[in-house]
């Protein structure tokens, strides 16, 4: 593990080296990242001003639910680009072939070769969320509730990482420039609100399908005092762990399936 990190380090280093030899270019990329973040915490403003209550949930517990789901994605988003144009880049102009020669492990290299710096922000106006609603909310300020808070993060940002390992393996066997990813990410946004709002199918596609609401929703409810969700917020670093192996043994039957471009 240490090894693996120092190599982590330095692709980390190297990245970043190379992504501030152009300033500019990165802080127009960030703060068109911030506008973007900002426009969806305006989304859920403007939906308050309509209305008191969103099916029994308050504006501060929707805007925590909104916060939290930001920190997890935000960590996804800074690791998970090569995921999402994995069929392009990888598969179908065959540069897996490099990876495969090289000494580390491929899934490695994959996620830690290149960063999306500019979503750091994502994760301090995700936590700036969080700590403004928690006052509001008057959450305690608890041992325990401090100690799982980065545990759960990590779970969360384990199931989007490990969602989109599964669904970028899919390219081994079938090459699209596209893939499944585009339509899947677009589902994210459904885990950012509370469960309750959506009808019985989507209830269930968000949790055993593609369990988005267990990256984002289901570690919430401990902080919001839900009571009714706390069998599904005790199954969270369960299903992280599921998935987190089923996206390792896809991807292992994928790369035994890889048969280069032969170009």
């Amino acid at each position: 593990m240490g090894k693996l990190f120092l190599i982590f380090w330095q692709y980390f280093g190297q990245y970043a080296k190379t992504r501030m030899a152009y300033k500019s270019d990165f802080i127009i990329a960030s703060i068109a990242n911030v506008f973007a973040t900002v426009a969806g915490y305006g989304f859920v403003l403007v939906l308050f001003t309509k209305i008191p209550q969103l099916k029994g949930w308050r504006f501060e517990e929707v805007l925590f639910i909104y916060g939290f789901s930001l920190i997890p994605m935000g960590l996804f988003n800074i690791i998970g680009m090569n995921l999402y144009q994995f069929g392009e880049i990888y598969i179908v102009e065959g540069k897996f072939d490099r990876v495969l020669l090289r000494p580390i492990h491929s899934l490695f290299q994959i996620l830690f070769e290149n960063f999306h710096l500019e979503s750091i922000q994502e994760i301090l106006t995700g936590l700036a969320a969080v700590a403004w609603c928690a006052v509001r909310l008057e959450i305690p300020l608890t041992f325990m509730n401090v100690i799982l808070f980065p545990v759960l993060i990590l779970c969360g940002a384990v199931i989007y990482v490990c969602i989109f390992i599964i669904l970028s393996s899919v390219n081994f066997w079938v090459e699209d420039r596209i893939g499944l990813s585009p339509p899947v990410f677009n589902m994210i946004a459904f885990g950012r609100y509370p469960l309750t709002i959506y009808n019985a199918a989507i209830q269930f596609m968000l949790n055993w399908i593609v369990p988005f609401a267990f990256a984002s929703f289901y570690p919430t409810v401990r902080y919001l005092g839900r009571m009714e969700f706390q069998s599904k917020f005790y199954l969270v670093p369960v299903v992280a762990a599921v998935v987190l192996g089923l996206a390792l043994w896809v991807w292992a039957l994928g790369v035994r399936q890889y048969k280069s471009t032969g170009s």
